[in-house]
């Protein structure tokens, strides 16, 4: 039972996950705002409080109970040590739908290849955890040094390799280093404090964000596309129309036609529908879509 204005605190990330967060939440149905100096974001939801943190400190705070939920890294859940609930998995980064890496980087010019080669060496890192975890996991002794920022231009002056983050590689070879080794691969999570998940409400709560951003996400790369086909070609059509189940087929009010609905990957609808057309669908629309709940 909800207790009168009952509500759920979550942590949302600062920094480089805010932007795609927010707008992933958007799709979900939850308008976020917040001031340019403020750590309160607002929630079109009364029954959600939101804390803008870095993603790095979360996992922490959710599992210390200063918030009920969050969204965060998986690499900082590993890296903190946070014991946790982990909710959902949303594969979605800064830079797009995608997983991202903690990977070992050294100079171009650097003799070192592999990762055995690292013993005796220092590595600069805002993942010193997540490092020393790995390395002791290998059997390799480094010294490994916390990194405030600007990790990539700190090889060779300053260290002998790096630990860094990377979903396209670009800012490694930007700065002339080549990855040696991967870490850690890592997706964005929605994680809960256990006590809050034990609460019959919040755990509800929690879910319906849950539920809600992962049908946003997997709307994101999917479009509904309708027409209409004579009934005497609808075997040719059918075949074209991959879809997530099999598409809805509807008899129309003008007798011998049918509708068609179906929901595809979007990078195919370019193939599809000029073949579509050929085989006689007319009246095609292609429809952006916010939410698909599987």
């Amino acid at each position: 039972m909800k207790k009168i204005n009952q509500k759920i605190v979550i942590g949302l990330p600062k920094g480089s996950l805010q932007e795609s967060t927010f707008y992933m939440l958007k799709k979900a149905g939850f308008t976020v705002t917040v001031g340019t100096r403020s750590y309160v974001p607002v929630i079109d939801d009364p029954e959600i409080e939101a804390r803008l943190i870095r993603a790095q400190e979360i996992s922490r705070y959710v599992e210390h109970g200063m918030l009920d939920c969050g969204i965060t890294g998986y690499d900082w859940i590993i890296e903190n040590g946070s014991d946790v609930v982990e909710v959902a998995d949303l594969v979605y980064s800064k830079q797009g739908l995608r997983k991202i890496r903690w990977v070992i980087a050294v100079p171009e010019n650097s003799s070192i290849k592999n990762v055995k080669d690292l013993a005796g060496k220092r590595i600069a890192t805002e993942a010193v955890g997540l490092t020393k975890k790995y390395l002791k996991e290998k059997g390799i002794r480094a010294e490994v040094e916390f990194s405030w920022g600007a990790t990539e231009v700190k090889a060779p002056d300053l260290c002998d390799a790096i630990v860094e983050l990377t979903e396209t590689g670009s800012s490694l070879r930007a700065n002339n280093l080549r990855i040696i080794a991967d870490v850690l691969e890592s997706t964005t999570r929605i994680i809960a404090n256990k006590a809050a998940w034990n609460d019959r409400w919040k755990r509800q709560k929690i879910n319906q964000v849950a539920i809600l951003l992962k049908g946003a996400l997997a709307a994101e790369k999917r479009v509904l596309l309708k027409m209409n086909v004579a009934a005497v070609k609808l075997k040719k059509v059918l075949p074209i129309l991959p879809s997530l189940h099999s598409p809805t087929v509807n008899a129309l009010s003008s007798r011998g036609w049918v509708a068609i609905e179906s929901v595809v990957e979007e990078r195919i609808v370019r193939e599809i529908i000029p073949k579509l057309k050929a085989v006689g669908a007319e009246g095609i629309i292609e429809i952006p879509l916010n939410k698909i709940i599987e």
